[in-house]
């Protein structure tokens, strides 16, 4: 204690070495870092996406479209020989008969085959397009360019069902002369860029 207009009171000294060793018998909290808010951290990822550039975007569809022609080959080779033989020999029997016959390309054998082939490739696309690109934004061409496809609305990757319709509305019209349209459609489109599949879905290229 110290003598003085306060007296009664502990010195300064005192004091100072109480508060230091007053949380001595409270439990101390463990330390935890900083949570970064979810929102704030989806609009800063938003606001730093630009569309990707257009080369870079042919580059990873060009590779994508090899990966999944290559498997859809490894299909269509078979069975397409398979179907030329088909072919041959109703022409083969039709040349026997004398008489006139039309031979038809596309009958109940060759469409099966033709059947299986589009089931292939499209089944291929949904587990090497749409499924890496809900998990990861990317597919195996996007990740060699550093491109990613990200929701317009969040900046996250999409959803399943998104990216799903985004893999079917490529590949269905791009079976046809439509799809074309369809793909070009990025080098007029503002200010995402996106093309008919990224519109079906709200999603666009970044990277």
């Amino acid at each position: 204690m110290s003598a003085g207009p306060g007296g009664g009171q502990h010195s300064w000294a005192q004091q100072v070495h109480q508060l230091a060793g007053a949380g001595d018998d409270q439990p101390v909290a463990p330390w935890k870092p900083p949570v970064d808010d979810v929102f704030q951290a989806a609009a800063r990822r938003q606001a730093s996406a630009r569309p990707a550039g257009l080369g870079k975007r042919l580059v990873a569809r060009l590779v994508d479209t090899l990966v999944v022609g290559g498997v859809t080959a490894a299909a269509a080779v078979p069975l397409g020989a398979k179907a030329v033989e088909h072919v041959n020999e109703k022409i083969d029997a039709a040349k026997l008969s004398g008489e006139t016959v039309t031979v038809w390309l596309l009958d109940g054998t060759t469409s099966v085959y033709l059947g299986i082939v589009l089931a292939v490739m499209l089944v291929f696309g949904i587990l090497y397009e749409a499924l890496p690109t809900a998990k990861w934004g990317r597919t195996l061409g996007k990740k060699l360019l550093g491109l990613e496809v990200r929701d317009i609305e969040g900046g996250e990757p999409p959803s399943f069902g998104a990216a799903l319709r985004r893999w079917l509305v490529y590949s269905v019209p791009g079976l046809l002369a439509v799809g074309v349209v369809g793909v070009l459609w990025c080098v007029f489109d503002r200010p995402w860029r996106q093309c008919w599949h990224d519109k079906a879905a709200r999603t666009f290229v970044s990277g």
